[in-house]
């Protein structure tokens, strides 16, 4: 799996790809600094204390909370964002190593923001009921984060790949059968999204690396609907 995520990283950097990483690199900026933003003006209500020591310590705890709120939340609401361009990243990695694949099944656009839209309430929901845990348990934190995110990402990443080629029946019998390859891939995806500057492309990268994770698997031929 681990040479599947260097041939990921390999792809995403490919000249078909730059493109998509540009796009990935600029809807990434832009949603954190709106996430950022938007943290910001929530924690402005937090109440004030007439002693000035204190509200300077608000103030340095709310910058701190601003950043880390934004990187909790960043990958599920880029990840929703990108939604859309995924499919142009998964036929890319299927041409170049997969040439003999046919056209894949249609989805429509309301299929993809939908799942999207559903894990990502999951994604962002789980995390911020982890929040004590990332802020109480120092060196325990990030060991959650990759377990919970593990498997989250791992489902989120498996069926935007997945479901290019299966239905939701066949994509879910596929993803029980394999629970525990698509869980290690997906913590490989959350380590991806710890890693500075790279996690702002990071869903190219988890999109390419999914994309070779699926075509290893043995029996997902079997699942696949007869037309």
């Amino acid at each position: 799996m681990l040479i599947a995520l260097l041939r990921a990283f390999n792809a995403s950097f490919s000249p078909p790809l730059r493109k998509v990483m540009a796009l990935s690199l600029g809807i990434a900026v832009l949603s954190f600094l709106v996430l950022g933003t938007s943290v910001a003006l929530l924690l402005q209500y937090l109440p004030t204390i007439g002693w000035r020591p204190v509200n300077w310590l608000i103030d340095l705890l709310g910058v701190v909370g601003v950043a880390f709120l934004s990187w909790l939340l960043f990958p599920a609401v880029v990840t929703l964002i990108m939604s859309l361009f995924l499919e142009r990243i998964a036929a890319t990695v299927e041409a170049t190593y997969y040439p003999g694949r046919g056209p894949p099944r249609r989805q429509s656009a309301r299929e993809i923001v939908a799942s999207g839209a559903r894990l990502m309430l999951l994604t962002v929901t789980l995390n911020l009921l982890a929040l004590p845990v990332y802020i109480l348990l120092p060196g325990l934190n990030i060991a959650v984060f990759l377990l919970l995110n593990g498997y989250l990402f791992g489902r989120e990443y498996f069926e935007v790949v997945a479901m290019r080629r299966l239905d939701v029946d066949a994509t879910a019998t596929i993803r029980r059968r394999f629970s525990g390859r698509i869980f290690y891939g997906g913590v490989l995806i959350a380590g991806v999204f710890l890693l500075p500057l790279v996690n702002l492309v990071a869903p190219v990268i988890a999109t390419a690396f999914m994309v070779h994770v699926f075509e290893a698997l043995p029996s997902q031929e079997s699942a696949r609907p007869r037309n």
